[in-house]
């Protein structure tokens, strides 16, 4: 019996997908828990229309993604803080607070997508990854600098 399956199935197929099963796995399993249907003639030109809807759907996605990263890229962002007699900081620069900056920029980056390897504690300049989705990454340089008091 050929079925289209409705979601990935390990070992089995993926959404969208149409295979051959047998009969009894299809009637008992698969389409009573709506893992996937029969695969008619009408139900495959729809399975197919929603997987070019998908796909378009991914494509501007990605570059939305993609012109995001790319104004983002190389991007400078200056970050004041008190600091102590021997240049110590009183906070460590963590990535919620560089998302929080990339906020105040316009840019909606959660603090999972920066790569931050440990929070910062000194004054300086420091490179940081920012991840996105489709593998693509873009790199942001922090300045860390002393708040001057009044």
């Amino acid at each position: 019996m050929k079925v289209i399956f409705l979601q990935d199935m390990e070992n089995l197929g993926k959404k969208h997908e149409v295979k051959e099963v047998k009969d009894g796995y299809a009637r008992n399993f698969l389409i009573p828990k709506k893992l996937a249907k029969l695969a008619t003639k009408e139900a495959v030109k729809l399975v197919e229309k929603q997987k070019e809807v998908e796909t378009q759907k991914v494509e501007q996605e990605l570059k939305k993604i993609q012109q995001v990263a790319s104004q983002i890229d190389g991007l400078e962002m200056v970050i004041s803080v008190k600091v102590g007699e021997e240049k110590q900081l009183f906070e460590s620069i963590t990535e919620q607070k560089i998302s929080e900056k990339l906020k105040e920029s316009g840019f909606e980056i959660k603090k999972a997508q920066i790569g931050l390897e440990e929070p910062i504690k000194e004054l300086g300049e420091f490179s940081v990854k920012i991840r996105f989705e489709h593998n693509l990454e873009a790199e942001v340089r922090v300045i860390i600098t002393e708040k001057k008091s009044e």
